[in-house]
């Protein structure tokens, strides 16, 4: 596990909140000079403690205002029967997320569409359409609440 100093933590913090912002801006935030801060960019980059940078929409301005926790229960667990299921669907376009998770499911999914008929549409002509899935449950979103 990568050791994180109050610096790099700092830096996390300010690429998380603003990942377009230039080493230059991260520095004075983080109270360092540009060369030290941009090798430790590099650094946690290289180690794999920064992934990736990635986009966040807003999803209604994109007609997928409707976001779904859906619950997914497979009929069995066998190893080929779980594999399926994520290949198969994290090739769907509506799946931004999903987690093998343990308790009273088996799959927890992040779904945005644009309505309930496509929701419909997908659940029905879609993610039921993959057989070894035994039961669905699904959860919408009325807000999301974020953090200061």
């Amino acid at each position: 596990m990568e050791k994180l100093d109050l610096i790099d933590q700092a830096i996390i913090e300010c690429l998380q909140e603003n990942a377009k912002q230039s080493v230059k801006q991260i520095a004075s935030q983080v109270g360092l000079s540009v060369t030290p801060t941009f090798e430790r960019i590099k650094r946690l980059e290289r180690t794999g403690v920064i992934d990736r940078y990635t986009v966040e929409l807003d999803r209604k301005k994109i007609g997928r205002g409707l976001c779904v926790f859906c619950h997914v229960t497979l009929r069995e667990h066998k190893l080929e029967l779980l594999e399926g299921f994520e290949k198969k669907v994290v090739g769907l376009k509506q799946v931004e997320q999903c987690f093998h998770v343990a308790g009273d499911h088996d799959y927890l999914l992040f779904i945005s569409v644009s309505d309930m008929e496509e929701y419909e549409h997908f659940l029905k002509n879609e993610l039921t359409a993959i057989p070894s899935i035994a039961n669905v449950h699904s959860s919408f979103v009325l807000s999301e609440v974020l953090p200061n």
